[in-house]
């Protein structure tokens, strides 16, 4: 190539990019649109809408040139006419469909509250450009920007879809209100604007169109809203109910995206309490539709939807899960979604997965016996999609409740190494919490005493990693955490139960110990009572820390906790009474005794009994010192008070009092 032609494709590269053929023609055209004429003005709308449209790089070149707020201007003004104000809503409606940031800038100008106020004009195809535009900046609406719509707004939007007006208005309305549905405060606002029944009516009409987005709308309003999804259940529309309207989308001669939605809006109102896992709609039509929308002769987008409204629909029922396992060679579909190269495949199936085995263990076992979905489950584990490492972990999770596969596959397949590898590289980062509480709840499992898993996670820094989950703002991560804890010190070694304390610390137990959330409370004094027992390691561990876990008894019981709370703090104070000197650091303490006559007759049964299963093991018959604590306690009063308790019509209270009495001498 020679010099001059590569010298002239250069400076070719280097004109600057317009919009237009050159400059002066732009610049033109650009000047008119701020004219006071309004054919020169409508001119150049005319020439940007033109320009626009379908191009994203013309759409970059124009808002660079700052017209947006021109545009708005033009809209707003209702002295103009109404053709002018019409192809600045196109124009606006294209730069909507464009790139991120141009949507973005739409958003940021207030566009949105622009064209809802539009909405109450009379000007019809006005409305209806506004009506597209809108659909197509809600869609976009997310984040902080996120518009909420006043009641007298949403009365508007669903008066524009009674069964009189056109087909397009319908759609838009409902895409509109389905993106509205981002929590709990716009689900009940759509609701109290009368939402329900207009979307009844329009999942009568015909046209697909109309029928998807408000399929779409109803799923979002009932999701996770128990008061909004019992409504829409109860909704009547020509003597029929909304679940059953829904049901006759199911059949196989709808459009499988009208199946798909009809089962979603189901499922959800199922999940959030609206209808029984028992219910016929929910157990033998929505989930067959589902099982058979799974299958191989679906395209691969449809089942991965199907997968994953599966996945939704089982999660917590046991019986649809047995009903799904065994349901037209479901687990062999799963299978196939999970060999898929397609990465929303293999998360919808390691889901489905995850809610099938999450109760059942021959479901388990048919799922791990399948081939080699333990090694995808490790592969996934470690794959640079997130989604694909948060499903891997649920589905691990799930599967790790198997104590069979705890000992064979699992260690087989060293699971707990990417686990562990996963969480150590979270502990010095920040993962999202959903992914890091779906892990350490599968750690939880692999650190049971029967787990050949727990050895080496130790010698890996397990102890260190749970201590440090402890600390973390999530509760559910402190109580996965410590409940990792408890799992790990029931029946270890005393090492590693001086490697916990010593992890934690005092300061943290006792932090703990005062945590708002009252399963981290719970699990807390469940760690305490496995770090004080069996007795052949009580009095070590109470001679190297028995101040500390006096004074957190102490704490607990004299706080304003449930009788579960206090009852686990008793039993801890049971352990310790059943150590050879250990106990005497209760007999040392005469508030702690005191406490515990207190308790002996306290209206709560389940605390009479903790407190007098110790009283039991302090005078235990035979042990050095038993004479003296005997005679100590019967001067307390307590040998009276189980005189007194002896009546008692509680079978479990009885068989405590009666045994705490045998061991009384000169009765």
């Amino acid at each position: 190539m020679s010099e001059g032609v590569t010298s002239e494709i250069m400076q070719i590269g280097m004109q600057p990019f317009m919009t237009f053929v050159n400059v002066e023609s732009s610049r033109a055209y650009i000047d008119d649109l701020y004219s006071p004429d309004s054919d020169k003005c409508l001119e150049s709308l005319i020439c940007i809408k033109n320009s626009v449209i379908g191009s994203n790089r013309q759409k970059e070149s124009v808002i660079a040139q700052g017209i947006v707020p021109r545009l708005m201007q033009i809209l707003k003004d209702r002295n103009l006419k109404t053709n002018l104000r019409l192809e600045a809503a196109v124009i606006i409606g294209s730069l909507a469909k464009g790139m991120a940031d141009h949507v973005e800038l739409l958003l940021n100008c207030g566009t949105i509250p622009l064209l809802l106020e539009i909405l109450e004009e009379n000007e019809k195809l006005l409305i209806d450009v506004c009506l597209c535009c809108l659909r197509t900046l809600a869609l976009h609406d997310k984040g902080s920007l996120s518009t909420t719509y006043t009641l007298q707004q949403l009365q508007k939007l669903l008066s524009f879809v009674n069964p009189s007006e056109n087909i397009p208005r319908q759609a838009c309305v409902a895409t509109i209100l389905s993106c509205a549905c981002k929590g709990p405060v716009e689900q009940k606002a759509l609701c109290a604007a009368g939402a329900p029944q207009v979307l009844a009516v329009m999942l009568c009409m015909q046209h697909i169109a109309v029928r998807i987005p408000t399929l779409t709308c109803l799923a979002a309003m009932c999701y996770e809203n128990k008061e909004v999804a019992a409504e829409v259940a109860n909704t009547v529309y020509h003597d029929v109910m909304i679940p059953n309207l829904l049901v006759s989308l199911l059949s196989r001669d709808k459009p499988i995206e009208m199946q798909l939605e009809a089962s979603k809006c189901l499922t959800n109102i199922y999940r959030a309490g609206a209808l029984s896992a028992f219910d016929t709609i929910i157990a033998n039509r929505t989930l067959p539709c589902l099982v058979r929308l799974c299958q191989a002769e679906h395209a691969l987008p449809y089942r991965i939807a199907a997968a994953e409204n599966l996945g939704y629909l089982t999660e917590v029922d046991s019986e649809l899960q047995q009903t799904a396992a065994i349901s037209n060679q479901l687990i062999g579909s799963l299978t196939d979604l999970l060999n898929s190269s397609d990465t929303a495949a293999r998360r919808a199936a390691f889901r489905a997965f995850a809610s099938l085995g999450a109760n059942d263990e021959d479901i388990r076992k048919r799922i791990i016996e399948t081939n080699r979905l333990m090694g995808r489950v490790v592969e996934g584990l470690g794959d640079e999609d997130e989604g694909i490492r948060l499903a891997a972990v649920r589905c691990l999770h799930s599967l790790s409740r198997s104590v069979q596969q705890l000992r064979t596959t699992f260690q087989d397949h060293s699971v707990w190494r990417p686990l562990m590898s996963l969480l150590t590289v979270f502990a010095t980062g920040s993962p999202p919490p959903e992914l890091l509480s779906a892990a350490s709840s599968a750690l939880c499992n692999l650190l049971l005493e029967f787990s050949p898993a727990k050895e080496p996670m130790l010698q890996q820094g397990a102890v260190q990693l749970l201590a440090t989950l402890t600390t973390r703002p999530e509760a559910s991560l402190r109580l996965n955490g410590v409940w990792a804890l408890m799992n790990l010190a029931f029946q270890s070694e005393q090492r590693v139960k001086s490697q916990i304390l010593t992890a934690l610390g005092t300061d943290q137990i006792f932090r703990l110990l005062a945590d708002s959330d009252t399963g981290v409370l719970m699990k807390t004094l469940g760690l305490l009572r496995n770090l004080v027992s069996p007795r052949a390691h009580t009095d070590t561990m109470m001679a190297l820390h028995g101040s500390q876990v006096m004074q957190a008894v102490v704490l607990v019981l004299e706080g304003p906790h449930s009788p579960d709370v206090k009852e686990q703090a008793l039993c801890i104070l049971a352990n310790i009474a059943d150590g050879e000197r250990a106990k005497d650091y209760i007999m040392a303490n005469e508030d702690v005794l005191k406490k515990l006559t207190d308790y002996m007759t306290h209206p709560s049964t389940r605390l009479q009994t903790a407190a007098i299963f110790c009283i039991g093991n302090l005078v235990r018959r035979g042990e050095a010192g038993a004479l003296e604590r005997q005679q100590r306690l019967r001067d307390m009063g307590v040998l009276t008070i189980l005189h007194q308790l002896v009546s008692t019509p509680d079978s479990l209270l009885f068989d405590k009092v009666k045994a705490a009495m045998t061991q009384f001498t000169d009765l």
